[in-house]
């Protein structure tokens, strides 16, 4: 039996994120801090600010978000198992890649605006979670979703739509301390990778796919 990546990528994170919030040096070390990165060239920063995270909150919704896409539940093809099923032997290398590359890609408008900062950090897989769900849209763009209090409702190809204005608004106007950068790249990257990967390594045509799926909703009022 082969262990969920996903499970994995989950189980690093919590264990890393649970070790920081009780060791601020292991924070320190592992946090996006840009000037770390201009001026020691600490590059692995990228990757790195994505197994810590702010608090327990901040935590379990990342996680879970991240649960409830990659992995397969309630009659719901996870993205790890679309991956698989569409790559084949390739599936789990390039579902890797997609998680890991996020975390870079999502980060680099950040660093740009941000690269003599000493005022700015930042930390969390959000990026690399939203490149996740918005795959998990993408490719079934009828499923159902909430946010928060609001229950599954929603279809996916509705939401993405509003989750990227509002993700987009809010990077614009700054402020806070969440980095809207990062989630709007994110997702925005995650749906290039799949594309890209469809066409240059299958037959699957995915803006086929998508588009049928939306007409046929329609079609059914």
């Amino acid at each position: 039996m082969t262990l969920s990546l996903t499970y994995i990528l989950i189980a690093i994170t919590v264990i890393t994120s649970l070790i920081g919030f009780s060791n601020q040096k292991v924070i320190d070390d592992l946090i996006f801090y840009p000037p770390a990165i201009t001026q020691k060239n600490q590059w692995y920063r990228f990757i790195t600010c994505g197994f810590i995270h702010a608090d327990t909150g901040h935590l379990l919704f990342n996680m879970l978000s991240f649960y409830f896409f990659g992995q397969t539940q309630q009659g719901i093809t996870g993205v790890e198992d679309n991956f698989i099923a569409a790559f084949n032997s390739k599936g789990e290398m390039l579902y890797v890649l997609l998680y890991f590359s996020t975390l870079v890609v999502c980060l680099l408008p950040t660093y740009i605006k941000h690269k003599n900062d000493y005022h700015y950090k930042s930390l969390g897989a959000s990026g690399a979670v939203s490149a996740i769900i918005f795959v998990g849209i993408f490719i079934a763009p009828l499923n159902k979703i909430g946010l928060f209090i609001i229950p599954p409702i929603i279809p996916g190809f509705i939401f993405a739509p509003i989750y990227l204005v509002i993700s987009g608004y809010l990077a614009k106007r700054g402020g806070g301390n969440i980095n809207h950068s990062a989630h709007l790249w994110g997702a925005l990257y995650g749906l290039v990778y799949f594309i890209v990967m469809c066409f240059l390594i299958t037959n699957i045509n995915p803006l086929t796919n998508f588009t049928d799926q939306i007409t046929m909703w329609f079609k059914s009022f």
